[in-house]
C-alpha cells in the first residue's frame, strides 16, 4: 500500500497580488533565503468550466521545473489532503490586509541596531 502524495497549498505575494498555487514539492534548498516549489499542480481540463485565473497561473508557469519563492513573500504554506483552485487576487483589494514583511536579511541592513 502506497502512502498519499503529499500536496502543498503555497501563499505568497507577487507584484502586489497574491497567488495562491498548489505543488507536490516545497523545501529550502542551497540559495539563501528562498523557498523552492516543484511540480506545479493544476486542475484537470476536463471540467466544463474553466477558470480564467487558474488558467492565467498556468500559463505563467507552463515549462517551469522549479520557481524559488522569496521568505519574505511567502504568507502561509499548508499541506492539504487534495489540490484546490489556484489562483491570483488583488493585495490591495478591500477585504484584504495582507503586505509584505520587510526583512534585510544581509549584515547592516536598514533598521538593525548595533
Amino acid at each position: 500500500m502506497t502512502s498519499p502524495r503529499q500536496i502543498y497549498k503555497v501563499i505568497f505575494l507577487n507584484q502586489g497580488q497574491i497567488y495562491e498555487i498548489y505543488a507536490a514539492n516545497i523545501y529550502q534548498g542551497d540559495l539563501y533565503g528562498f523557498i523552492e516549489v516543484e511540480e506545479f499542480l493544476f486542475g484537470e481540463r476536463s471540467q466544463m468550466v474553466v477558470d480564467p485565473s487558474e488558467e492565467r497561473l498556468k500559463n505563467e508557469f507552463a515549462g517551469v521545473q522549479r520557481s524559488f519563492i522569496p521568505m519574505s513573500s511567502i504568507v502561509r504554506i499548508d499541506e492539504v489532503e487534495k489540490e484546490g483552485i489556484a489562483k491570483v487576487t488583488e493585495a490591495g483589494s478591500g477585504s484584504s490586509n495582507v503586505s509584505n514583511f520587510p526583512i534585510n536579511f544581509g549584515p547592516g541592513g536598514k533598521g538593525r541596531k548595533s
